[in-house]
């Protein structure tokens, strides 16, 4: 007898490749509370928040005979992998799950759209081409690689596009973002002057991670999405000056921006910030969610980007384990601003 899920459809066997990431973790709530039957394929690390109706399949996916081993004959109705990076890795996922799923969702990004940008509205027709980041480079292969073996093979993909998407457990920045924010929060909090790229004017948009999984969960089972690239981004824009704004205000601190070129930032650092500025960040875009939103008419920015802020920074304060500081991207930032302001009384 065929079990259903809270919308009232058949539960159906969704696989995550991964699932407890920034993405991923939200998509793994929202399918856990829709009641779908719920896999997360990953090794184990970071399992302690899961909802308990979610079944972890433990392994190292890298290991592909371990791996094949312990999924055995199972199919799914879908595969969702985040965790692929290179075409290698992709061509490992159609071994293990060609004529095993119904669709197979890749997660690429949106920083593989054509840079320099011809056009600051984004749409799915965009050109793929970046030639400053070697990680966008990679995803386009990727896309290629799976796109092929829909095309040949009659593999079931469905391409998924991101653009800076967070949670409450990190900062989402243009300068040294993730993993380095809580030093720039620090910054802030001790009232030193915070590193905007350029003139902080060019347009962004922040996603929060539960938005990003009504879109992402919205398409899968789609009979439209096969063979398809979307795009799930908010539909918000700000400017880069108005997002570390927001930041300052949700630490009830002044924010003491200190503007420098991306160019300058990339030239002066051993960070990558040709491809995570010039590539990416330091672009305005605009994204066009039409197409998303004709799949998946339920989708829309709920969360607005000062209030989503406020919680992660509310989260991050409450839980000192998230606030590692990074003290040689702060000595960085003190002589990059010293040697500019030396420049300006030298001229």
């Amino acid at each position: 007898m065929e079990t259903k899920n809270q919308n009232g459809r058949t539960k159906r066997k969704i696989l995550l490749i991964g699932g407890t990431g920034t993405i991923s973790m939200a998509i793994t709530r929202l399918l856990a509370e829709q009641g779908e039957d719920v896999y997360l394929l990953n090794r184990g690390s970071r399992n302690k928040d899961l909802p308990e109706n979610v079944t972890v399949v433990q392994a190292d996916i890298s290991k592909e005979a371990e791996t094949k081993a312990k999924l055995g004959d199972t199919c799914f109705d879908c595969v969702c992998e985040f965790i692929g990076f290179v075409p290698e890795q992709l061509e490992r996922d159609f071994r293990l799950f060609h004529g095993k799923t119904k669709q197979f969702m890749y997660i690429s990004s949106a920083s593989a759209y054509h840079k320099p940008v011809r056009s600051y509205i984004i749409n799915e027709g965009t050109t793929l081409a970046n030639p400053y980041w070697q990680y966008s480079r990679d995803k386009i292969a990727c896309e290629e690689l799976l796109m092929k073996h829909y095309r040949e093979d009659g593999f079931p993909v469905t391409i998924i596009r991101p653009s800076h998407t967070y949670d409450e457990r990190s900062i989402p920045l243009g300068v040294h973002g993730s993993k380095g924010s809580w030093q720039v929060v620090k910054r802030m909090l001790d009232g030193k002057p915070v590193i905007i790229h350029g003139d902080g004017t060019s347009l962004w948009t922040m996603t929060h991670n539960t938005d990003f999984a009504v879109g992402f969960c919205g398409l899968i089972g789609n009979p439209h999405t096969i063979g398809e690239a979307f795009q799930i981004t908010g539909d918000e824009t700000l400017t880069w000056n108005q997002i570390y704004e927001c930041i300052a205000n949700a630490l009830g601190v002044p924010l003491h921006a200190y503007h420098v070129s991306s160019e300058f930032l990339a030239d002066c650092s051993n960070y990558d910030f040709t491809g995570s500025l010039i590539g990416d960040k330091a672009c305005s875009v605009v994204f066009d969610n039409s197409k998303l939103k004709k799949a998946v008419p339920e989708f829309r920015t709920h969360v607005k980007f000062q209030d989503g802020i406020r919680k992660a920074i509310d989260h991050i304060l409450s839980h000192p384990e998230l606030q590692v500081e990074d003290p040689e991207f702060d000595v960085w930032c003190d002589r990059i601003i010293q040697e500019l302001e030396e420049a300006k009384r030298r001229i």
